[in-house]
């Protein structure tokens, strides 16, 4: 077995793979064999760390230096300052913004300092592709265990005392959901994995499995142990390549290793495991058009009842849960389910993964102690907003969500508290807001996206969605009425009562959460006619100042719609009715003579 002194671990996550993190590990390997050191250092590809921000990053052990936003131009200084000369290249660390020093190690950042990882546990920590390195981490210990020392009943006594909660959605407890498809008896039943993750700016579940693929799949096979399942099928949209691979790489060496297929652990439990890839359509994240879809249908939801746990995959009883679920299960066997129950709340037990995105300065992925605040999330985690503006909302949720006003910065963040304001946990998708969005906007581009999505199957989603769309852009464009806000509560609370499954029946959520909280945004586009965020087009005017215009003639060479006029050296002037409110005439101008005005 080779020793090495030095471990460089490389981000190979999506994010950092677009910001060439692969050539920057070829030039490591590179730089390292030029200069000798190939028997005394070894590069590793891993999952994601987290701190997309700071992307691509690498960490050099054992000294734990952390390396941000490097670039394959980088590399070498690295390898001859830090690998050849022992010297820590400093420009390169990250800096804390509350210390204002530079820190050499992720833990010692605020970001990953009040983190508590355990399904991102060995994301950015293994190599993915490696399944010894995962069994280095307790990896199939959990499998091991439930089928040498547990029967299928305790197994399932043991999550239900854990108090996981599905990661996915509506928060069902996860042990009571084996514990329902363990009850029938039929000739086949299933496991499924729900990672077809569809929610604009999440992007959870795919790190995980591009991170840490073997979690899932020993879990998926612990969850077939428990409900009496001998098949798999993991779910998994195709617009993630890399996830794609990872596990295909992963249930190849699971097969190999004897941890899927016939008599596993030489006991007599069988359990194997195929992927189906999504097309993307974001209805398919409703468990029973996920089924459907699995079996080459249409993905289009049933009506409930039955459940699945009853009538699920080819009409078997059928477990499913989403990726983030599976990723808790092997951490609740090996250390119990007292300690998964000690942290969180009473209600929401654990930890929840969350990808932070929109006007935050740290984007990237976080694991937090459920009934952590959001002003924790926001500013101690997410390092505030850009360009000392104000927080105004989150959206938690997605398009299924609702948004969180700045009153209630402090709410802490569990399943019930999120649904008693008006939103939801979702899948774990977090998209901060400052003072420049407006909300009414902000409902109109999630409605948009449902809208899109709509499988067309029941007439409240398919017909009601777009009637509150129509309402909203009439709103957006100062068209509306005082009577558009009781149209939208009554048609907003008649969908949720009578959409055929998830997606109709949340879709309304960003539209009474900001008519809730931002009443008076509605009001000033309805009855003044302005948009108090200045993001709404069709209520903005662009004006220049005649006494700061110098009568350069560069807003009207930039115009596209010929809307600016005027002579050298004197003010121009806007056309309203030719300006088609683009704001290059205001990007242009170098004496900022254009404002935009509501």
């Amino acid at each position: 077995m080779q020793i090495y002194r030095s471990h460089i671990l490389v981000c190979g996550g999506t994010g950092c793979t677009a910001s060439k993190s692969l050539e920057i590990i070829s030039e490591l390997e590179s730089h390292i064999n030029a200069n000798s050191l190939q028997n005394e250092v070894k590069v590793v590809k891993t999952g994601c760390f987290g701190l997309c921000e700071k992307g691509p990053i690498l960490v050099i052990y054992p000294e734990g230096a952390t390396y941000v936003t490097v670039a394959p131009s980088d590399v070498k200084e690295i390898v001859e300052e830090h690998l050849v000369k022992g010297r820590i290249v400093k420009r390169l660390l990250p800096k804390d913004a509350k210390l204002a020093e530079v820190v050499t190690s992720l833990d010692k950042v605020d970001f990953f300092a009040r983190q508590m990882r355990i399904a991102l546990r060995n994301c950015g920590v293994i190599n993915p592709e490696v399944i010894d390195e995962y069994i280095a981490c307790d990896g199939y210990k959990a499998l091991g265990k439930v089928l040498t020392e547990m029967k299928p009943a305790d197994v399932i006594a043991e999550i239900k005392k854990s108090g996981l909660r599905g990661r996915g959605g509506g928060g069902f407890p996860t042990g009571v959901k084996w514990e329902l498809a363990s009850k029938p008896v039929a000739d086949q039943k299933y496991v499924c994995c729900n990672a077809d993750e569809g929610d604009p700016g999440a992007f959870m579940d795919r790190s995980v499995l591009e991170g840490d693929p073997h979690s899932v799949i020993e879990a998926m096979a612990i969850a077939g142990y428990a409900i009496g399942a001998s098949q798999g099928y993991i779910y998994i949209r195709a617009e993630y390549p890399i996830a794609v691979e990872r596990l295909q790489i992963a249930i190849k060496q699971a097969k190999e290793y004897g941890l899927l297929g016939k008599n596993i652990f030489d006991s007599d439990f069988s359990f194997d495991l195929e992927l189906r890839l999504g097309a993307g359509a974001f209805v398919c994240g409703e468990e029973t058009a996920l089924m459907t879809s699995i079996e080459g249908k249409r993905g289009e939801p049933r009506p409930r009842p039955p459940f699945p746990a009853n009538e699920g995959l080819w009409r078997k009883p059928t477990v499913l849960n989403n990726v983030e679920t599976y990723a808790n299960i092997p951490s609740i066997i090996n250390n119990g389910a007292d300690w998964f129950a000690s942290i969180g709340t009473e209600k929401s037990k654990g930890t929840k993964v969350f990808a932070i995105g929109g006007k935050i300065n740290n984007t990237g992925l976080v694991e937090i102690p459920m009934g952590t605040t959001l002003r924790e999330v926001v500013y101690d985690i997410g390092g505030g907003i850009p360009n000392g503006k104000k927080f105004k909302a989150a959206q938690t949720g997605g398009p299924s969500g609702g948004c969180i006003p700045a009153q209630l910065i402090d709410t802490p963040i569990d399943y019930d508290t999120l649904i008693q304001l008006g939103s939801m946990m979702g899948s774990g998708g977090l998209i901060v807001m400052d003072e420049d969005n407006c909300m009414v906007d902000i409902a109109k581009f999630f409605l948009e996206f449902t809208v899109d999505e709509s499988c067309g199957k029941c007439p409240p989603c398919r017909i009601g969605t777009k009637r509150m769309y129509e309402i909203l852009e009439r709103i957006t464009e100062g068209k509306g009425e005082e009577s558009d806000i009781e149209k939208l509560e009554i048609l907003a609370k008649n969908i949720k009562a009578s959409a055929l499954c998830g997606l109709g029946q949340t879709a309304p959520n960003p539209i009474l959460s900001t008519l809730k909280y931002f009443r008076d945004e509605y009001d000033a586009h309805i009855k003044d006619k302005k948009c108090p965020a200045g993001v709404c087009k069709s209520l903005l005017k662009f004006v220049i100042d005649a006494d700061k215009c110098k009568g350069c003639s560069l807003c009207q060479r930039k115009c596209p719609t010929n809307a600016i006029s005027g002579e050298i050296k004197k003010p121009y002037v806007i056309d309203q009715d030719k300006c088609i409110k683009c704001g290059a005439c205001m990007d242009a101008c170098k004496f900022k003579a254009i404002e935009k005005k509501a």
